[in-house]
């Protein structure tokens, strides 16, 4: 995206956008040559197709057609109060528009688009963008459009070319989602189709790419979805605790491993996991990601937006564009400090799971409504929203170390507050005793003793503090109640639980 510089008659033009920033030598418009330059810079930028200026490909809308109607540019009706910058702001201009994609067999598919039901806070026409949208395709046969009566989405990203797509992961989860493990599939999202459309040759994304050799090339990324509700479609406590525990269940099915297992009866059936399993780490849990799917009178939480997920046994941990994976209110506390170097592990996910948790029960009165702030009044997690990455360590760290911990969980939601406060004891106790190993670790070093005399501690579970078995203890249960355990495999886990309890 080019913007111009001033300072009085000096300017540098810049072009920014996820991958790079690059900037002009500084302009002097008292010079001749400096202005001739400055005019052929603004006469190149107007000769740019419409992709290379931020908007989507084959995107058929009235604006586009019409500049002078983004002057008159209508606020959906529920932001017609909001104030700020545009950017801050969801503009309906694209709906009644129509965007034609690649489509199976070389052929092409149009939708038509809706309402924008989602757009993250970057570079407007490059940031992920959600939107409802509708079959709109001359191609499909006569009343028998496979899309017609569902209700559908189409996110539009722009990722690195190298990253794996949604897809990918999902389609090896559903793959294996079968015969007793399908109660998967109920958690997953439902993706109906997938895309990539590459920047064009001689685009400005390419001429970077061939001046810069550590330029990162993007593509953008199309996919079409089952819509789901979100938390907030949610009426009662005990549906949002089951929601989480769904999502807990799917997680841990996903990213399962040996290590887990070692003594609690289910050896046998962990390694049998291991090979049978996926094991993906999402590394973006957030609220926002967190959804509700309605299935034959039963709700199922769904764990969404699989972006920036990777393979378990791939190496490769680094995120691209030198960012943090992750929803800065919601990353684990570890992930904040500037010696963080990886990798991402499965504790780092269940740790966003407990602040998501957290700020919703201490934020809101009930899934749909935030907790009103009065003049001069803040609430306690409240500035995670805007914090930087210093302070969101400081504050995280504290709460998940702190001694006597009591959250100021609100009345609607008071039955996490045991929820929250054994999660946070298992992430303190798991901590200190992760201090105390890699201080004899150290010790044993100094006093010149092989490290083969210590014994092993996993990473991914502090220690087996945050064990699967662990965990399912917590959460299996809300308000005295047992909530529905998903899949045979946790219920023969239950069933040890207890006959441990009994004996």
């Amino acid at each position: 995206m080019p913007r111009t510089k001033w300072d009085s008659h000096l300017a540098r033009a810049i072009y920014y956008e996820r991958s790079a920033i690059v900037e002009s030598k500084l302009l002097n418009f008292n010079h001749q040559e400096d202005r001739l330059i400055f005019a052929k810079m603004i006469k190149r930028l107007c000769a740019l197709p419409l992709e290379d200026l931020g908007f989507a490909p084959n995107l058929e809308a009235d604006f586009i057609k019409n500049p002078a109607s983004l002057l008159e540019a209508m606020k959906l009706p529920e932001q017609k109060d909001t104030t700020g910058p545009p950017s801050s702001e969801i503009f309906d201009l694209c709906q009644g528009s129509s965007f034609t994609f690649p489509y199976k067999d070389d052929q092409t598919r149009t939708v038509r688009l809706k309402r924008v039901i989602f757009r993250s806070n970057s570079i407007i026409g490059r940031g992920t963008t959600v939107i409802r949208v509708e079959c709109a395709c001359c191609n499909c046969p006569s009343n028998r459009c496979d899309w017609k009566n569902k209700k559908l989405v189409l996110k539009m990203s722009f990722p690195s070319k190298t990253r794996v797509s949604e897809r990918t992961f999902m389609d090896r989860c559903k793959e294996l989602a079968q015969g007793e493990y399908a109660w998967v599939s109920n958690h997953l999202p439902d993706l109906i189709w997938s895309f990539d459309i590459p920047f064009r040759d001689g685009s400005p994304q390419a001429n970077l790419g061939e001046k810069f050799k550590d330029y990162e090339m993007r593509v953008m990324r199309g996919v079409i979805l089952e819509e789901l509700k979100p938390l907030s479609s949610l009426k009662t406590a005990r549906e949002c605790a089951q929601v989480f525990y769904d999502i807990v269940q799917c997680e841990f099915s996903i990213y399962i491993k040996r290590s887990h297992f070692s003594s609690n009866g289910l050896s046998i059936s962990g390694h049998h996991w291991v090979w049978k399993y996926p094991r993906i780490l999402h590394r973006d849990i957030s609220q926002g990601n967190i959804m509700v799917r309605e299935k034959n009178g039963k709700k199922y939480g769904v764990l969404n937006d699989w972006d920036l997920a990777i393979w378990l046994d791939d190496k490769r941990d680094g995120p691209t564009s030198q960012f943090r994976t992750g929803t800065k209110p919601y990353m684990a506390h570890e992930q904040h400090s500037v010696e963080w170097k990886g990798p991402h592990r499965y504790r780092h996910d269940l740790e966003s799971i407990f602040y998501v948790m957290l700020l919703l029960v201490c934020l809101y009165s009930r899934p749909d409504e935030k907790l009103r702030r009065y003049k001069n009044q803040s609430y306690q997690y409240q500035e995670w929203h805007q914090s930087d990455d210093r302070s969101l360590y400081l504050e995280k760290h504290h709460t998940i170390r702190a001694d006597d911990w009591e959250p100021p969980v609100t009345t609607f939601f008071f039955g996490f507050l045991l929820w929250l406060s054994r999660l946070q004891d298992s992430f303190r106790s798991g901590l200190i005793d992760r201090g105390n190993f890699h201080r004899a670790v150290r010790k044993t070093a100094q006093l010149d003793r092989s490290h083969t005399q210590m014994n092993f501690y996993d990473e991914d579970t502090l220690g087996g503090h945050l064990s699967y078995e662990g965990i399912v203890s917590i959460v299996h249960v809300f308000e005295e109640e047992e909530l529905e355990t998903r899949g045979r495999e946790w219920q023969l886990h239950l069933d040890n639980l207890r006959q441990k309890q009994v004996g």
